[in-house]
């Protein structure tokens, strides 16, 4: 069945959308519905996992839990330490937002100055109805917290440099080629489920054998991170297209 809407808010939703294709499918972490059983045979198998507001936006609400000697989790710059799995479920019960979650497989990504960084692949539908990544751009963490987002902390830098440490010259040029190319196939495979958008962001982890992880696609993306870059040439083009898609149409220039 095909849906018209622009935009799709439940995580749970466009991870099972992704999951219909077998090429994009080895790119989705494991993500389960957050229950007592499920997370703790996720932790068994992952050592690391992300819960997350199935609803929500800009990193609010998320909480890293692991599995080692110890239980531990951290929400925000707080971490917790627990000796039980009981205890560490009860106060995630406390500490996590009164809303349905996910479980999700955590990926150990890679860091810039000993801070995890992602990556925001923008597509968007061009003026000619033909879909384009029309902007990439990095985000690191705060120092002491478990989420890249602009609007929480995160600091946007280009993915040049980021990658910088990883890969040199034309290997990291073709790197960052296929992660657009990894956007656009994204993007037209939620057209087929859902033809009333026209952009999405796609949230990218890399881990440390470079294999990319869809983290998360955003059916409303913020052009305006774009726009943290000393170079505006990219902000413009993702604004314009933007503008031309109905969305931003009285925001001026800035």
């Amino acid at each position: 069945m095909v849906n018209r809407a622009r935009t799709v808010g439940s995580k749970w939703v466009k991870t099972k959308v992704l999951l219909l294709n077998k090429e994009l499918r080895k790119f989705v972490p494991e993500t389960r519905v957050y229950s007592q059983s499920n997370l703790l045979q996720m932790l068994n198998k992952h050592k690391m996992v992300y819960v997350k507001p199935i609803n929500g936006s800009s990193g609010q609400g998320v909480i890293r839990v692991e599995k080692n000697e110890i239980f531990r989790f951290q929400a925000g710059k707080t971490a917790k330490s627990f000796a039980t799995f009981q205890g560490l479920f009860a106060a995630l019960s406390k500490a996590k937002l009164n809303r349905s979650y996910l479980v999700q497989q955590g990926i150990h990504l890679l860091t810039h100055q000993k801070r995890i960084f992602d990556t925001r692949i923008m597509v968007q539908r061009t003026p000619h109805k033909n879909w384009e990544a029309t902007g990439y751009i990095g985000r690191v963490a705060h120092p002491r917290k478990i989420v890249t987002n602009f609007h929480n902390s995160g600091k946007p830098l280009p993915l040049e440099l980021l990658l910088g440490s990883y890969l040199k010259n034309q290997k990291k040029s073709d790197y960052i080629q296929s992660l657009r190319h990894l956007g656009y196939r994204i993007a037209t495979h939620y057209q087929k489920s859902y033809p009333g958008f026209k952009e999405i962001g796609v949230d990218i982890g890399i881990d440390k054998n470079l294999k990319p992880w869809v983290l998360e696609v955003n059916t409303a993306p913020d052009p305006f991170i774009f726009n943290q870059l000393k170079d505006k040439k990219m902000f413009f083009k993702v604004l314009r297209y933007a503008r031309a898609n109905g969305r931003f149409l009285r925001v001026k220039r800035k």
